[in-house]
């Protein structure tokens, strides 16, 4: 009889890959469910032309909602492992959705000037593109900035969802005042950094590097 240990026929993380990811998992699935109430807070901000008060308050609660699985699903992808290639395209769309869909709506019923939702979304589409730029150089981590643009938008924007009067609808300028100088300043810093990604990165080394032995 021998006394040599039988060979372990089980999974070796260090020779065996990992399983992949499935698409499906609550990470994506709160993404999806982001974007999903994206008609439903629409309808409900734009109801009787924003005349009733009750449906604004459910709109500014479906709004919430959708703001907090935004912050949720990436705590949930990173901690569990479930980070997709669907997740990272759909992530920014559902984000880039329910903001548009807000200013518009707000802009539409005459709560939230016009130049307010075209430097919004000029500045968020143009972050959009320039991520595709760099994207064979690297990612740009989000800045401090960059999260308190967030929130002070998504405050900003349920300030305005809200039927509110008076002092608290004087308040609520200020804030999107503030919102929105962020957003230009952070829109400037992101393109400074993506520029200079795509001039200090590996991929920009190699390709000098090939181009001076050419020479």
């Amino acid at each position: 009889m021998s006394t040599a240990a039988e060979p372990s026929v089980g999974h070796d993380p260090l020779v065996d890959p990992p399983a992949p990811v499935s698409v499906v998992n609550l990470a994506n699935g709160l993404t999806v469910f982001r974007l999903l109430l994206v008609p439903v807070f629409a309808a409900l901000l734009l109801a009787d032309e924003g005349t009733h008060d009750g449906l604004r308050v459910a709109a500014w609660g479906v709004f919430a909602l959708a703001a907090y699985t935004d912050s949720l699903d990436g705590k949930v992808a990173r901690s569990r492992g479930l980070v997709t290639s669907f997740g990272k395209l759909a992530d920014p769309i559902a984000d880039k959705a329910l903001t548009g869909a807000a200013l518009v709506g707000l802009s539409l019923l005459s709560l939230l000037p016009w130049w307010v939702t075209a430097v919004v979304l000029v500045r968020e589409v143009g972050v959009t593109l320039l991520r595709f730029w760099v994207i064979r150089h690297g990612v740009i981590p989000a800045s401090r900035g960059g999260k308190l643009k967030t929130l002070l938008q998504g405050v900003a924007i349920g300030l305005y969802v809200l039927p509110l009067s008076g002092l608290l609808a004087s308040g609520r300028a200020v804030v999107m005042a503030v919102a929105v100088v962020v957003t230009v300043v952070t829109g400037l810093d992101y393109v400074a950094r993506a520029v200079r990604l795509r001039r200090t990165s590996a991929r920009a080394d190699m390709k000098r590097a090939r181009r001076a032995a050419r020479r």
